[in-house]
């Protein structure tokens, strides 16, 4: 197969714990051909989506880890697939490359994940799809709402829509300190729309990643605990990652949620689950791959790789 990976800059990978990595290099464990490009690279030119693309030969250096060939432009409907794996920010620029994408989809390309359906599922607002897994939730932009979800819960999470790796939440307790300044600057004094929950104190035992490889949960999901104090378990806000077998609520929660997701055509998800709670749904490139393999030997970039050749099958 030749698999094309749509990614931020090769340069600025950490493969020894980035998934996009973990999937390249299991790929070419199997003997398929790796291409990868950025988004800036895609051009729609007389109807036909191209991408500036370099074929990736992987050296097992894990400084230079990667040799790259001479770019040439190719369509996209050349690869047997292309795997969207560009991080957030969820901006204008994103969403323009999902569209290039979806027109790609008609000229024949195999794009996972689904480009319509990670631009129609918010990674915060999806969970309000699967409202009888979550804790109470409010979405507004409205301040007299926000401190009225604070009044009536007392512990709650305040953080924007379109934050990443932890960035921009903040907790609110019983005694609201800050809790005006906190959402004039949250919600741009009532322009932006944010996302209020009841704090789980579940979050002391982990923020679980579950991972869904087309509709079906890895058995494993890796704890992201808070450290020092902190609130947010993302690892990229400090938290430690602990893998662990997945919990009887995880998986029924897993086993609800990912066949749904996996119709329609999301290959890969990333749950979020903070005690028996969900708490977002992350489809634009979920992470954890190496956290967990390392941890438990559960090999996922191979399930993962396994479930993009008989999707490309499907085709």
């Amino acid at each position: 197969m030749k698999i094309a990976f749509l990614a931020d800059p090769l340069s600025g990978f950490k493969i020894y714990k980035d998934s996009t990595f973990a999937m390249m290099r299991e790929a070419a464990r199997r003997g398929h051909q790796i291409y990868a490009f950025e988004q800036r690279h895609m051009v729609l030119e007389q109807g036909v989506v191209t991408a500036d693309v370099v074929e990736i030969t992987l050296t097992g250096d894990p400084d230079d880890w990667y040799e790259a060939g001479e770019a040439q432009t190719l369509r996209l409907a050349e690869f047997d697939a292309v795997i969207q794996r560009k991080d957030p920010p969820f901006d204008m620029e994103y969403v323009y490359g999902t569209y290039l994408l979806e027109l790609a989809e008609r000229q024949g390309a195999r794009v996972f994940n689904k480009p319509s359906a990670i631009r129609d599922h918010n990674e915060k607002l999806a969970i309000g799809q699967f409202s009888e897994f979550t804790s109470p939730t409010l979405v507004t932009s409205s301040g007299t709402r926000l401190r009225a979800f604070h009044a009536e819960h007392g512990d709650v999470i305040l953080k924007p829509l379109d934050g990443m790796g932890g960035a921009g939440i903040f907790r609110i307790k019983d005694d609201g300190l800050n809790l005006g300044s906190i959402i004039e600057t949250l919600t741009d004094n009532g322009a932006r729309t944010i996302m209020a929950q009841k704090y789980i104190p579940a979050i002391v035992k982990g923020d679980k990643r579950v991972l869904v490889i087309d509709g079906k949960p890895v058995p494993f999901v890796l704890a992201r605990i808070p450290q020092g104090g902190e609130v947010r378990g993302n690892l990229a806000a400090g938290g430690v990652g602990v893998a662990q077998p997945i919990s009887d609520r995880e998986r029924e929660i897993a086993e609800a949620i990912g066949p749904k997701l996996a119709e329609r055509g999301l290959l890969l998800v990333g749950l979020d689950v903070i005690g028996d709670f969900l708490t977002e749904v992350n489809v634009t490139s979920p992470t954890c791959f190496q956290e967990i393999t390392d941890q438990t030997g559960f090999d996922v970039p191979a399930m993962f790789i396994d479930a993009v050749e008989k999707a490309a099958d499907r085709k």
